[in-house]
């Protein structure tokens, strides 16, 4: 099982490699397509960014801030200058390198047991459209693998409970079951989709003409 720091390494990463971003935008970013790190804050992020510039993977550069937005005047004292307002700060922008385009690269390759577990599933799907669709499909079906084992934990705790359980408590466990079989279904679809985009691209151009003219 991967860090939770791996995983927001990973998340940076990926991000970055679509555009560079400042540190908040980049948080944003996080926040909005990975709800999963909603809870990490800037006090995590910015070490993370950090280690991130010392291996090397990522650079920054800064950028002049924006000029504040016209004020209205007033009528001042005769005689005296109005004190223009200061700038902002510099914003730091951070953008992936040539070894951080490897580096990610060879991390969105990977389809082992890592890849299926919940916090590094969310970040590595969110990825996906950096990822070639054999690496895709294997992440699916070992995800797909691993809740299913999960399934039967599931279901053999409700057939065989141990305790006796107050309604809360089975409550929870029907919710957990649900959300899992849920999960099972949306992964069966996704499955299907890569693996009919596969025997499409592998299908022969005259076999594929042939199936148009008969449609």
């Amino acid at each position: 099982m991967r860090s939770r720091s791996e995983v927001l390494e990973t998340a940076v990463l990926g991000l970055l490699n679509e555009s560079p971003l400042h540190g908040y935008e980049l948080r944003k970013r996080l926040n909005l397509v990975l709800g999963s790190f909603r809870a990490f804050s800037y006090g995590t992020l910015y070490p993370a960014l950090k280690a991130l510039v010392l291996r090397g993977l990522i650079a920054t550069t800064e950028t002049d801030p924006l000029p504040p937005p016209p004020r209205r005047t007033k009528a001042g004292i005769p005689g005296r200058t109005p004190k223009p307002k200061p700038l902002g700060r510099r914003r730091v922008v951070y953008e992936l390198t040539t070894e951080g385009k490897e580096y990610l690269q060879t991390v969105l390759a990977s389809a082992g047991p890592a890849a299926w577990e919940d916090d590094n599933f969310d970040v590595r799907f969110a990825l996906f459209a950096q990822t070639d669709a054999e690496t895709r499909l294997r992440v699916l079906e070992g995800r797909r693998s691993r809740l299913t084992e999960r399934l039967e934990t599931f279901r053999q705790a409700a057939a065989h409970p141990r305790s006796r359980l107050d309604e809360y408590a089975l409550e929870l466990q029907r919710f957990g079951l649900e959300r899992v079989e849920r999960e099972v279904h949306w992964l069966d679809s996704l499955i299907s989709t890569e693996r009919g985009r596969a025997a499409a691209q592998n299908r022969p151009p005259q076999q594929e003409q042939t199936k148009k003219e008969r449609g």
